[in-house]
């Protein structure tokens, strides 16, 4: 499913981790990593490299490369730049990676329009999927821990949907990954349908409605090698909803669509991955819809 990942990390965000846990990402289907740092430009007259802080960094991710072997390509980047979106989209590309690995905190729109969000800046540059890790979760797993979190890394999927344009797509593109790949580790997804309580058509209707639609995907995922649960339909504030859903419904992942995620479209549209990257704990999957 996703063979090759870039893992970006600014030491803050506990990512750099992840290099001792490099063998357990082969269960999860794993066969290409890039772990990557960007050191800020010094501010002379002319902005130079830092030579000092690029060498402590390299020296930090080192031990990741001892795990290079027959089954797994291991490399370590530490780049110069002030602008750490752009350099992960320039590596990105050139590595051709199936999916970029960032750690970013929750946050609030506030916090976000004054501190921005390399996470939402990464997003718009590249057209490959990207994975968010909090960064208080991956700083506090034990070894043991963090090594099944790694194995199980894109084991269950919660698939917020709502029979959009974009939903609609965005299950065909799921189908396609794990059709492709003989040895997904997906085993299992999780529908979820929020029903908005305040539009004007009967609540009753649009709650059977979903179910409706739900089972009708669930039915076209069935010829896949994977478990689809019974599908799930909530009331309410979806962000809210969709969190509280996966919570109780065991889950390694969020996974969903967007386009532009700074717009203002409704539900599943960019708006509502924006509000998840902010407030999400679980780790969140977007594909870009472009």
């Amino acid at each position: 499913m996703f063979q090759r990942l870039l893992i970006c990390t600014d030491f803050a965000d506990a990512n750099h981790r992840l290099i001792h846990f490099v063998p357990n990402l082969i269960a999860a289907g794993v066969k290409q990593v890039t772990f990557l740092h960007v050191v800020a430009l010094e501010q002379a007259s002319v902005p130079t490299p830092n030579v000092k802080k690029i060498k402590e960094a390299q020296e930090q991710l080192q031990p990741a490369l001892a795990h290079e072997g027959e089954h797994m390509h291991v490399e370590v980047r530490v780049e110069s730049g002030d602008k750490p979106s752009e350099v992960i989209a320039r590596i990105a590309h050139k590595e051709n990676v199936d999916l970029v690995v960032l750690g970013t905190p929750t946050r609030n729109l506030l916090t976000e329009k004054l501190f921005g969000s390399t996470a939402m800046n990464v997003f718009q540059k590249v057209s490959i999927p990207i994975m968010v890790l909090r960064p208080q979760l991956i700083a506090t797993y034990s070894s043991e821990e963090l090594a099944l979190r790694c194995q199980h890394l894109f084991r269950c999927f919660l698939i917020p949907y709502d029979h959009s344009e974009t939903a609609q797509l965005f299950i065909e593109r799921i189908k396609n990954l794990v059709t492709q790949d003989s040895h997904s580790p997906l085993k299992r997804l999780h529908l979820c349908w929020v029903v908005d309580m305040t539009r004007g058509v009967p609540v009753e209707f649009r709650v059977q409605e979903a179910y409706r639609v739900l089972e009708q995907v669930r039915q076209d995922l069935s010829p896949l090698n994977l478990m689809v649960d019974p599908v799930e339909v909530r009331q309410g504030d979806p962000i809210t909803e969709i969190l509280n859903a996966a919570q109780m419904a065991d889950v390694s992942a969020i996974v969903t669509s967007s386009g532009e995620l700074t717009k203002k479209f409704p539900l599943l549209g960019p708006s509502f991955a924006a509000e998840l990257l902010r407030r999400s704990w679980h780790p969140l999957i977007l594909f870009p819809s472009r």
